[in-house]
């Protein structure tokens, strides 16, 4: 992995971009400076695209609103139906217990908030099965569902509503959530952190709206480990993946796109990083399918 890593970086400098981790004396949150061109022109990366930071939050959202409606479909043809174990793996890790407030931000259609509730109804069932509930005071869990993208939040609720009344959908901005400090017990974000501006805001704001105690965690695709495996996992991504998008969602650009954003993402060890960076202690994360994802998870202590 640090070999891996060092080419990432290398391979980024040579262009003139260096990454600065800046750490703080007192241990608290830390500064994740932008790459010094970005600071010069506030420029930014749309897949292999350099454009400025507005027109990104601009294409980012114009991606997400073509293909609101063929996202789920899209996600199962893409990996075969395995993004859904790694959203119950991701469920599995946060273990969801009577109560809990969940912000699940880049919610996109609900499928991380839909499968926190269900859980936690499993959760509830267990408790009045084994008669261990009487006496018990404690608030509804709910899930509040955040994404910047409407036509998103819109494809969501029609399809949960009516099966899950415990979740909000909010239209908003990851980096600057619509909500006050030391909220939620727990915050997710699957899938959605590499489209984002700026990856430190969005760590911050996990930072500031979580509960004392409460748990950071994303998923997110991440960099394949096995030299065989990642020459194999580029051939899929760039030749099978945009085909796709254009066969069943008549997309290709946004498929294209979508597969760029990953491969500039930085890798398991530089992500670690930045999310100790933004505060969070006991940061871990555990790779999927020899790196294909990963879960990172933090927590504010």
């Amino acid at each position: 992995m640090a070999a891996f890593c060092f080419r990432f970086v290398s391979r980024v400098a040579g262009r003139g971009r260096v990454f600065a981790f800046v750490r703080s004396v007192n241990g608290g949150p830390q500064s994740f400076p932008h790459t010094e061109d970005a600071l010069r022109d506030h420029n930014t990366n749309f897949g292999y695209e350099k454009v400025s930071e507005d027109e990104k939050a601009e294409k980012v959202r114009q991606v997400f609103s073509r293909v609101a409606e063929k996202y789920d479909l899209m996600n199962d043809a893409m990996s075969a139906g395995i993004h859904r174990l790694w959203k119950d793996r991701l469920i599995s890790v946060l273990g969801p217990l009577p109560g809990m407030q969940l912000v699940d931000v880049a919610g996109g259609t609900g499928d991380i908030s839909t499968r926190f509730i269900q859980a936690v109804r499993y959760q509830e069932l267990q408790a009045n099965d084994m008669d261990i509930a009487d006496g018990m005071c404690v608030d509804r869990a709910r899930a509040h569902v955040v994404d910047i993208n409407r036509e998103m939040l819109e494809a969501g609720k029609r399809r949960n509503d009516l099966l899950y009344p415990d979740i909000s959908w909010t239209q908003g901005d990851a980096e600057e959530l619509p909500f006050g400090d030391s909220q939620f017990d727990a915050y997710t974000i699957a899938f959605g952190i590499r489209n984002v501006t700026h990856i430190d805001k969005v760590l911050s704001e996990a930072y500031r709206v979580l509960k004392p105690g409460g748990r950071f965690l994303c998923l997110e695709f991440s960099q394949v480990e096995n030299p065989l495996l990642r020459s194999f996992y580029d051939s899929y991504s760039f030749q099978v993946i945009p085909v796709m998008g254009l066969l069943l969602a008549r997309d290709w650009k946004s498929y294209q796109y979508l597969v760029e954003s990953i491969r500039k993402f930085p890798c398991q060890e530089l992500f670690k990083d930045m999310i100790q960076a933004a505060g969070f202690k006991e940061v871990t994360y555990e790779n999927l399918m020899n790196g294909v994802a990963a879960i990172h998870s933090g927590f504010k202590l």
